[in-house]
Parts: C-alpha cells; structure tokens; sequence
C-alpha cells in the first residue's frame, strides 16, 4: 500500500514537472517568436531639417577691366543672416538650399584705384548642395557638400563718375563643409563653410564711356548658427 502511494506521488511529481516545463517552453517560444519593438528611426520619420546662421560672406578681391592693363577691383565683405533648408533621403545624403541676400561695395584696384568707388551691387545667391553626412561620431555630424550657386544680382547702382552699373547674374560652382552638435534630437548648434565660384561680367559708364570688365568675386560663405530638426 505505502509502496502504491509513493508511485502515485513520483508520477504526480513528473506530472507537475513536464507540465512545468512545457508552460515555460511555450513562454520561450512566444517570446523568441513575437515582432521586434518598433524603434524610432529619427532621420527617416522627420526628413526634414532648418538652420538659421549668421554668415560672414569674405570675396577675393580680384576683376579686370578690360583694356586696362594692371585694373583690379575689390570688394566690401559683410556678415548677413542665412536660413537654408535641408532635406535627408537617408541617414547620410541630403540636399540643402540656402537662403540669403547681401551686398557688395565694388572699389576700382591696381592701376586704377585713383578712381575710387565704382558702385554697389546687392545679390541674391541661392545654392543646392547635396550632402554626405557622417554617422559615426554620436552627437558629433560631420558633412560634406558639393552643388550649385546661381546668383542674381539687383540693386545696382554706380557711385562718383561711375554710372549704370550692370553686374550680369551667374551660375557657379558651390563647395562645402560643416558639422552639426545635436543637442538631443531636435535641436543642435552648426558650423559650416562653404567656397562659391562667381566671376560674373560687368560694364559701367565712366563720364560717359563704357567700361566693361569681369569681377572675381569667388567668395568664402562662413556660418554659424542653430540648427532644428523635425
């Protein structure tokens, strides 16, 4: 009889065992077999991205007048707010377009620069960059761009003995180099520089004789800003 008992109790006890270990398999399998969490891919959900920058805007001083040996001419630099647009079509390619308008005061140089002031000229430059961006560094995004500057020039005025002055609008090459430190996921500070390949023509009346000539402007754009991401 007690022999019959602890039978009864050793198949109770393997029962309970395998029904154990059945219950924790089954919980293994379900766990193995569920979908992965969603994770928040940041880039891909909020493409988007802005930057507001202050802009120094730093020309060569370099142009001719044609038919004048030694002419030259330099040009004021300024410093300007920028806003540019950044779209990313992944992680690392993006587009960006910059916006902003600045000035330049165009002296007469070299044999010429008896002649003081020759006048001012406002400009709109636009550029398209795409971008390769870094991804490997955390917070820290480096960038590197390359792309296309046109810019249109208004506003033209001639100074002194100099009138109607007309620099002709022109496409040009654009390079570029920056980084982003994001703050979180939002909101980060930017560094960035760029060098644009403008040599626009020109032409001026002086006291009734026209001058023409070609400005070397090929500017260094020079930033710094806040940038925010979607």
């Amino acid at each position: 009889m007690k022999e019959h008992g602890k039978s009864r109790l050793v198949l109770a006890g393997l029962a309970a065992g395998l029904l154990l270990g059945n219950q924790a398999l089954a919980a293994d399998l379900e766990e193995r077999m569920a979908p992965p969490e969603a994770t928040v891919d940041f880039a891909a959900q909020s493409p988007w991205q802005i930057r507001v920058r202050g802009l120094g805007v730093i020309t060569d001083d370099s142009g001719s007048v044609n038919g004048i040996a030694g002419s030259s001419l330099s040009y004021s630099d300024t410093v300007v707010p920028e806003l540019d647009i950044s779209y990313f079509f992944t992680d690392n390619i993006a587009a960006e377009l910059i916006l902003g308008t600045t000035y330049a005061n165009v002296q007469a140089d070299g044999s010429i620069a008896g002649l003081g002031k020759v006048g001012k000229t406002w400009l709109l430059p636009p550029t398209l960059t795409v971008q390769y961006h870094f991804t490997d560094f955390g917070a820290f995004k480096p960038y590197v761009g390359a792309g296309v500057n046109y810019t249109l020039f208004y506003n033209q005025s001639g100074s002194g003995a100099f009138s109607d002055l007309k620099v002709k609008n022109k496409v040009g090459a654009a390079l570029q180099v920056g980084f982003d430190y994001m703050l979180d996921e939002h909101w980060g500070v930017n560094f960035d520089v760029k060098k644009l390949f403008l040599e626009p023509k020109w032409k001026v009346d002086f006291n009734g004789t026209p001058l023409t000539g070609k400005a070397k402007l090929n500017p260094w754009l020079v930033g710094a800003g806040v940038t925010y991401r979607f």
